[in-house]
């Protein structure tokens, strides 16, 4: 098809339906299958009682034969394959896997046979045609299955990122017009702060409307995640006390964009601003042995009877809204936990992420800021 021609090489591997043949995983299953293939043939043919050890052997060397020499034939071609339009390599998948079953066919049948062996017989043997048919069904099956597994992967890709776009483009009415407000007032006293908070707000609406599940460095994520802060610091004055510590974060080190922000906006709303005399929000990053770990502490005090439920809600929401994108980007090993702990509330965010070429030295650098007026 035409719309696989512009897509780039990472986009193509995974649309492409045939998977990695040799990936152990997908070789384990396949033996697995092949083997119950041949326990049933053998089970057709001489029954349960008495069992027929040695067919099992000799129809176990055959199929697996088959079916390991399809495979590492299909794994040879499938960079060539996925060069080609879709109908064209499920075509020539299937074709394969039959044209390879007569030449096993042929192999085995002179190598069993080699005295009672003639030309007509490698060509037109009843037990040579009988392994192609099989062959075909069974192979068109095969197929098919890795087609419709495909489909429906991407199919799933896809509704995870139309998730993670919703979730992602999310930023709280109240903070729209708070900024607003903030704007309006330093508009007649300080011009240049205002037009800084335009500046910073509208970095903001351009970081939710960007790229489905784009991954920025962490430095690009932490200065967004300033401009933020500096939009609540001209709002809370004095209540807002912000601490980062980056440890040995290499360069490398992704994040998704607009990860940390509703992170630092939900220990705001119900950390800082609920308290009259505010606090401290202390944000420290860390990287270890293939892990990312981002680590948020902000104050906690116990939420009055009436605005516990709303409270609890609010912190659910943005914890469960950013373990979404992550689980979707990184699979089940990212881990989001948020708890009470004395009398501060700890968020902890961690999922792998592997530095490619790794780095051959770390470069340890700390840094910590306070934001104060």
């Amino acid at each position: 098809m035409a719309s696989d021609q512009h897509k780039t090489p990472g986009e193509q591997e995974e649309a492409f339906f045939l998977p990695d043949l040799c990936a152990r995983q997908p070789v384990f299953f396949l033996v697995l299958i092949a083997e119950l293939f041949a326990l049933v043939i053998v089970l057709i043919d001489s029954g349960l009682f008495p069992f027929d050890w040695q067919q099992l052997g000799l129809v176990s060397l055959f199929v697996q034969w088959v079916a390991l020499s399809s495979a590492g034939l299909l794994c040879q071609m499938r960079k060539f394959l996925q060069t080609l339009s879709q109908e064209r390599a499920v075509l020539i998948s299937y074709l394969l896997i039959p044209v390879n079953t007569w030449l096993v066919s042929l192999v085995s049948l002179y190598l069993l046979h080699p005295a009672e062996v003639t030309l007509g017989m490698l060509l037109f043997s009843e037990e040579v045609l009988r392994n192609v048919a099989v062959a075909a069904i069974i192979g068109g099956l095969v197929i098919r299955y890795f087609y419709l597994q495909a489909m429906l992967i991407a199919r799933r890709q896809s509704e995870l990122l139309h998730r993670i776009q919703a979730l992602q483009s999310r930023i709280r009415p109240h903070f729209l017009f708070n900024s607003m407000n903030i704007i309006a007032s330093l508009i007649e006293t300080n011009p240049r702060q205002a037009e800084t908070v335009v500046e910073d707000l509208s970095a903001l609406f351009r970081a939710s409307l960007n790229h489905v599940g784009n991954q920025v460095p962490l430095a690009e994520e932490i200065d967004l995640c300033k401009r933020y802060l500096n939009i609540e610091q001209l709002r809370l004055g004095n209540r807002l006390q912000v601490q980062w510590e980056v440890r040995s974060v290499p360069p490398g080190v992704m994040i998704p964009l607009l990860t940390l922000q509703p992170l630092l906006e939900n220990a705001i709303l119900h950390g800082i601003q609920p308290l009259p005399k505010g606090g401290l929000v202390e944000i420290i990053a860390g990287y270890s042995h293939g892990i990312f770990e981002l680590t948020i502490t902000n104050p906690f005090a116990a939420p009055t009877p009436g605005k516990v439920a709303e409270d609890e809600r609010g912190n659910r929401m943005a914890l469960q809204n950013t373990r979404n994108r992550l689980v979707a980007l990184y699979g089940e090993r990212a881990k989001l936990t948020g708890y009470p702990e004395g009398n501060r509330y700890i968020t902890r965010l961690s999922y792998p992420f592997a530095i490619d070429p790794p780095p051959a030295k770390a470069n340890k650098t700390t840094t910590r800021r306070s934001v104060a007026p």
